[in-house]
């Protein structure tokens, strides 16, 4: 199985489905986009039929001629109430958190692909596997650590790659890379009457919070920083 899962009910799913291609039964697995869904379904059917829901006179096409098929978007039919299955083994996708009766209705079988949110073991294998996929991507040799306040699961495997991405290639910024980003942003943004005030929060934030972060002590950083400590701590609540 070359889907990047330690999820033993991501496996349980694959297992299930593995025992009954050969039969003649309908399943779908259903929930959150971005969850690996298709990806699971093509390790077992990628020689099968394939169809979107979104053709409903494609789907009724594919099950009159063939025998082994995978409807995608399953939700996105038009007419449920006219498609019938038959001698098939059927597989549908649906990115639906929740199922109405009259699509479990139609099926033998009914699995529930979980969201990232609920699957930390999957969460730490592909923060891993995209750690590694973007350091290859940018040219990167230096070791990466990827704090997971960082990670986005709102839309689970897609904006959890997106998110670590970003944090790679941050956390490598030269310091002409980051004037560069600097230049852009102004260019875009230098307007008003008080533009160096406005925009003042770009530069103290950021070097207050690392330095409350490496020092766990405003004291210690109001010297570092050459600051009154009534002047830090002022800063600090007025960027909190």
């Amino acid at each position: 199985m070359h889907i990047i899962s330690r999820s033993a009910f991501v496996n349980k799913i694959y297992q299930s489905l593995q025992s009954t291609k050969e039969l003649y039964v309908s399943s779908i697995l259903y929930g959150d986009e971005y969850t690996g869904k298709k990806s699971l379904v093509k390790e077992l059917y990628s020689s099968s039929t394939w169809v979107s829901g979104e053709d409903l006179e494609q789907v009724q096409n594919a099950l009159a001629n063939h025998s082994q098929i995978v409807i995608t978007d399953f939700e996105k039919i038009s007419n449920i109430d006219t498609v019938t299955f038959g001698n098939s083994n059927i597989v549908a996708i649906s990115n639906r958190k929740e199922l109405d009766s009259r699509i479990e209705d139609k099926f033998a079988f009914i699995y529930r692909m979980p969201p990232l949110t609920e699957r930390d073991d999957d969460t730490k294998l592909y923060t891993d596997h995209f750690t590694n996929e973007a350091k290859e991507l940018f040219n990167i040799n230096a070791d990466i650590e990827i704090k997971k306040e960082y990670l986005d699961l709102s839309k689970n495997i897609k904006s959890l790659k997106s998110s670590i991405y970003k944090s790679v290639l941050l956390q490598n910024l030269s310091s002409d890379d980051i004037c560069h980003t600097l230049y852009s942003y102004f260019i875009k943004n230098y307007n008003g009457a008080n533009v160096y005030k406005d925009q003042l929060e770009l530069f103290e934030k950021p070097l207050i919070d690392a330095g409350l972060e490496l020092y766990k002590s405003q004291l210690k950083l109001s010297e570092v920083l050459g600051i009154n400590r009534n002047t830090l701590r002022k800063k600090i609540n007025e960027y909190s």
